[in-house]
């Protein structure tokens, strides 16, 4: 473990910002966070893990402590279900990959989504019709306070729709250290009905799909869709579906007859973000260094050299102009730092 000055923060963040941090610090172990987090000279810290869900729009005047946390065991299993805990810095994809070569199954189509498994409980990641929580176990995170450990079951982590504690109450106050997962070994409840897995598996010739099968479709549908952010800077989906009421709902359909809508409950309605984003012309748009994906209207993007401020600025038009048109208020779903 070193402590390194005035280092760049554009290969720490998928975005790639170049943002400068004026104290930074990688640390592997328990014992390493610890002893960072207990330092008295840095009052103003940061956790950082894979940068996938987050914008960085100034520099950093404090310490950036990027967790670094590996290690893939199982810690218990019967002839159904494994229970797998993976550290915080492994690379969620990464993870996905060796729970299927393991046939483990439930996180299938979560593949590809950018980020560690450290942050993926945060916002309760999820795609194709599967959640986090779906699979969530327990996760263990230490006090930024107090060093100490908790353990957070399913219902102490009060998960939502991209939303947890760790986005709310307990905000700032931790730092996840492990997840543990509940995976079936046998039996696999397979999520093929969301978006367009089915025709991606039948286009590829499949009638019984494995849990295998599912990955490479979701990876295809994603990598069609997608940019990579190695190649093009971004955070995946910048936005939330928003919920509306089916009464406002109706409204809009009298203008607009192809409004898609997904049913949350008997009062409301998930719209798609991007077909809103779509619709009021922004899809596809560039500024200069940045503007919002070719394939899909959620991913705002770096081209080359942007500043988080300008892609900030975008997003607030965005906000702004789906407020004018739809009457409908969009909420960022990464983090403004």
């Amino acid at each position: 473990m070193k402590l390194k000055k005035n280092i760049s923060l554009k290969p720490f963040n998928t975005f790639g910002i170049d943002a400068l941090a004026t104290n930074f610090v990688c640390v592997s172990s328990i014992e390493e966070l610890k002893e960072v987090l207990t330092l008295k000279n840095y009052p103003n810290k940061l956790i950082l893990g894979g940068g996938s869900n987050m914008l960085l729009t100034k520099d950093y005047d404090g310490l950036v402590i990027h967790v670094n946390l590996k290690g893939i065991e199982i810690v218990s299993e019967d002839d159904d279900f494994v229970y797998v805990k993976a550290f915080a810095g492994e690379v969620w994809h990464d993870f996905v990959m060796w729970c299927i070569h393991n046939n483990f199954g439930g996180i299938e189509n979560l593949s590809l989504i950018p980020g560690n498994v450290g942050t993926a409980p945060i916002q309760n990641i999820g795609a194709y019709g599967v959640e986090l929580k779906d699979v969530f176990e327990s996760c263990e995170a230490m006090s930024l306070e107090t060093t100490s450990i908790k353990t957070f079951n399913k219902q102490e982590c009060r998960f939502d729709y991209r939303n947890s504690i760790f986005k709310q109450e307990a905000k700032g106050q931790f730092t996840i250290t492990s997840v543990t997962f509940k995976l079936t070994k046998r039996n696999h409840q397979l999520h093929i009905n969301y978006g367009t897995i089915s025709s991606q598996l039948e286009a590829m010739q499949i009638e019984n799909p494995t849990i295998q099968d599912i990955s490479k479709a979701v990876i295809y549908i994603r990598e069609s869709k997608l940019p990579n952010p190695k190649i093009i800077g971004n955070s995946g989906s910048f936005f939330k579906n928003p919920l509306v009421s089916k009464a406002h709902y109706n409204k809009l359909l009298q203008n607009f007859e192809d409004m898609p809508s997904y049913p949350v409950s008997d009062t409301e309605v998930k719209i798609p973000a991007g077909w809103l984003i779509e619709k009021a012309g922004f899809k596809g748009k560039r500024f200069g260094d940045y503007g919002v994906h070719k394939n899909q209207a959620l991913v705002l993007v770096n081209y080359g050299n942007a500043k988080g401020a300008d892609i900030l600025k975008l997003s607030e038009l965005i906000q702004s102009t789906i407020a004018r048109l739809f009457e409908i208020s969009i909420e960022a779903e990464v983090n403004i730092l």
